[in-house]
């Protein structure tokens, strides 16, 4: 997915500290997921996290000059408790509400016949989108 602003996430997923993962622990069971709802490309959901948890995430999950999260990397996000399947991306934080993140998830891939698929030639892989 393109369209990520990748200048809101860390350089590099920064994975959490034993130490740091144990302080979130007890917030784990509290954190609310919505329904997921969709237009003809993305699936979303928003993924609440306890207010009180934010005062334990590490500084460097945070936009300073926001007071948000930052986008988080799939690791960053799973670190912290939170659990979809695979395929979810941390797109938006809602300021407003900094414990909301917005999730995104491509919910209708360009199909491929069957026809076209057999008149491939045995190795093919479709070029990068």
């Amino acid at each position: 997915m393109t369209d990520i602003d990748m200048t809101r996430r860390n350089k590099k997923p920064r994975l959490l500290l034993e130490s740091e993962r144990a302080r979130l622990e007890e917030f784990i069971d509290s954190i609310g997921y919505s329904a997921r709802y969709s237009d003809s490309e993305y699936e979303y959901r928003h993924v609440q996290l306890p207010k009180a948890m934010l005062k334990v995430i590490p500084r460097e999950y945070f936009d300073d000059s926001k007071g948000t999260l930052k986008l988080l990397w799939e690791e960053e996000w799973r670190g912290l408790g939170i659990t979809q399947s695979l395929g979810w991306e941390h797109y938006e934080v809602h300021e407003p509400e900094p414990h909301i993140l917005l999730f995104k998830y491509v919910c209708c891939p360009k199909r491929v016949s069957v026809a076209d698929r057999l008149r491939r030639p045995i190795g093919y892989q479709a070029p990068a989108q």
